[in-house]
């Protein structure tokens, strides 16, 4: 156990040592930077990680300047894991956050004790992420029901970036209210982040499955969406044909302020 501190902070802070001139404040729009995991527990360890989030790591994330936003599972967790965002008031103070938080004595003692008999995280991934600029207000607690979210990654062909955020701006995410889905976060990747020139990443939420279904279905018939998808596409298609779509359906935990 004498090793697993060390590891961790560099682990958590490495990736974040590479920060561009712009990224130590906050973006042009002032928004937030959004920071999204993904954690892979070890078989038969989920259940306790979860135990840690709602019983200690929420709690002092708070304490040292992250907001939590949302925690989620899969629907189909075969992988067996957690996905969650937190926000920062900029890059550097979510840097400064982490290092204080894998010091607090009260975290060190809760990943003791929750780490005796094994490990609970078997990998970690991250990215940084800054909301655009046609992205709604992020409203945490709504007081709704729990929903299905939808987390969905959008790659697109060299060049194209800027053709999936106008037809989103102009078009797609009033086509989502019309059919009932709920815009709730549109990401760019922060210029460090692999993809970031390519890359849409984007969260939306349902009443449930049968909602869910509807709403696609209704949406990808609509004359008004079927003009645009034409009228997008005269130079070429945005979206890589293969993997160019990404959809992951969340179901939200007890712990998430998000539901």
């Amino acid at each position: 156990m004498k090793n697993a501190l060390p590891f961790l902070t560099l682990l958590f802070l490495v990736p974040s040592m590479n920060l561009h001139a712009d990224e130590g404040g906050k973006n042009e729009k002032g928004t937030r930077v959004y920071e999204l995991r993904t954690y892979y527990a070890h078989e038969g360890k989920l259940d306790a990680l979860h135990a840690r989030f709602r019983d200690h790591t929420c709690a002092l994330f708070e304490k040292h300047g992250m907001q939590n936003v949302g925690y989620w599972v899969p629907v189909d967790n075969k992988d067996n894991t957690l996905v969650y965002i937190v926000s920062h008031a900029s890059r550097a103070a979510g840097q400064k956050s982490w290092g204080a938080f894998l010091k607090d004595p009260d975290w060190v003692a809760a990943y003791k004790a929750s780490t005796r008999e094994g490990k609970l995280v078997r990998k970690i991934d991250r990215v940084f992420l800054t909301a655009t600029d046609y992205s709604p207000e992020l409203k945490i607690a709504s007081g709704d029901p729990a929903r299905l979210f939808e987390l969905r990654t959008y790659t697109t062909h060299e060049g194209k970036r800027p053709d999936i955020n106008k037809r989103f701006r102009d078009h797609t995410c009033a086509l989502f209210t019309k059919h009932g889905m709920s815009n709730l976060l549109y990401c760019d990747l922060m210029k460090d982040q692999k993809g970031s020139d390519v890359t849409l990443t984007y969260l939306i939420a349902h009443k449930d499955q049968k909602a869910r279904e509807a709403s696609w279905a209704a949406f990808r018939k609509d004359p008004d969406w079927q003009a645009v998808y034409k009228a997008s596409r005269v130079k070429g298609p945005i979206l890589l044909k293969k993997g160019g779509v990404k959809s992951t359906l969340l179901a939200p935990v007890d712990y998430s302020p998000m539901k």
